[in-house]
């Protein structure tokens, strides 16, 4: 069960400095759900759920225990009242028992329950109900826009658990989602599915407002309050046509110092990082925002649209009407589902 004597630790003073710049950034964060799934099954059991490339996966124990084996070598023990975020998803299983050989999770008959929530009933006859663990999933879009490259340094897996101590707002969360999973009170799964966005957006922000755990690099320069501020200045304006001398006057340094700085904290210079920045907004805004090519070239800050397909293939590997063209084929009938 859940922990209910959590105490609140206050943050420090540079820690909130930090978050108030970071939410900033992250106001465009974006994480929903795609397809959920209430998952009611007896020991013995192994479900296993496969990689799918730019989607997250998130889980919540409403009667355990299960275990979380991978993505990687670790396994997590999650009691009821757990819950976990795979930000990178990954190949991982839930099962009884740690060694618990696996069945994939869509080789199990699933029913509809409402839009996007389908129900798993794999239950033994004969066997107590209250012996049966109870699992809600979700597959989600986690697009965090220009913020991007945070996700590549998150944990492969993030633990609520560890966060009740400093965020007790979000106990009452997941004790709601407990009491949703163990009954079939009307609308309970469309209420569980938002209810797993929120927590997933809870865990994200929270490991960002902690100082994001052991990330470095690119997270240093969020970190340092002068570069911190020019970082902040390019995700709000990347169509602005910034000059090197623009760049240091925000961080308050000569040029040659903040050129330094800058390519000593991030790896690459001003120019690539708001060259790369540029186009995997123009990537998302082409293909799942249906954006002309020209608009976004203009909004980037492009003369031409020549210059900017040149700049895009440069970065992404292939030119933007690739880009429009494949999520085309994804909204015909019949086509596959994005990686």
């Amino acid at each position: 069960m859940i922990d209910r004597n959590a105490e609140t630790r206050p943050a420090s003073r540079n820690a909130g400095t930090r978050a108030d710049m970071v939410s900033e950034l992250l106001m465009g964060m974006r994480l929903f759900g795609l397809e959920y799934r209430r998952i009611q099954i007896t020991p013995p059991f192994g479900i296993r759920f496969g990689a799918m490339e730019g989607r997250a996966q998130f889980h919540f124990v409403g009667r355990g225990p299960v275990f979380l084996r991978g993505p990687g070598a670790q396994t997590h023990t999650m009691n009821a009242g757990d819950a976990v975020l795979l930000p990178r998803g990954g190949m991982h299983a839930l099962t009884s028992d740690p060694e618990m050989p696996c069945r994939d999770v869509t080789d199990f008959h699933a029913d509809p329950l409402c839009g996007s929530v389908t129900a798993i009933n794999s239950c033994s006859d004969g066997v107590c109900r209250s012996s049966d663990a109870m699992v809600f999933s979700g597959c989600m879009e986690f697009d965090l826009g220009s913020m991007h490259p945070l996700v590549a340094l998150m944990p492969e897996v993030m633990v609520v658990s560890t966060l009740l101590d400093r965020y007790p707002e979000i106990l009452p969360l997941l004790e709601a989602m407990e009491r949703e999973t163990q009954g079939d009170r009307a609308g309970f799964a469309g209420i569980l599915a938002r209810l797993a966005d929120v927590v997933s957006a809870f865990i994200v922000r929270a490991w960002v407002e902690c100082g994001c755990g052991d990330a470095s690099g690119w997270v240093a320069a969020l970190r340092d309050p002068r570069l911190g501020r020019v970082i902040a200045a390019l995700h709000r304006d990347p169509g602005r046509n910034w000059s090197v001398a623009d760049l240091a006057s925000e961080m308050g340094s000569s040029r040659s110092v903040f050129a330094d700085r800058f390519l000593e904290i991030t790896g690459m210079t001003p120019v690539r990082y708001l060259t790369e920045l540029r186009m995997r907004l123009a990537s998302q805004w082409i293909g799942r925002d249906r954006m002309p090519i020209e608009t976004a070239a203009h909004r980037l800050g492009y003369g031409s649209q020549a210059a900017f397909s040149r700049a895009f293939k440069r970065v992404i590997g292939h030119p933007p009407g690739a880009v429009r063209s494949g999520a085309a084929l994804q909204d015909q009938p019949g086509s596959p589902p994005p990686a």
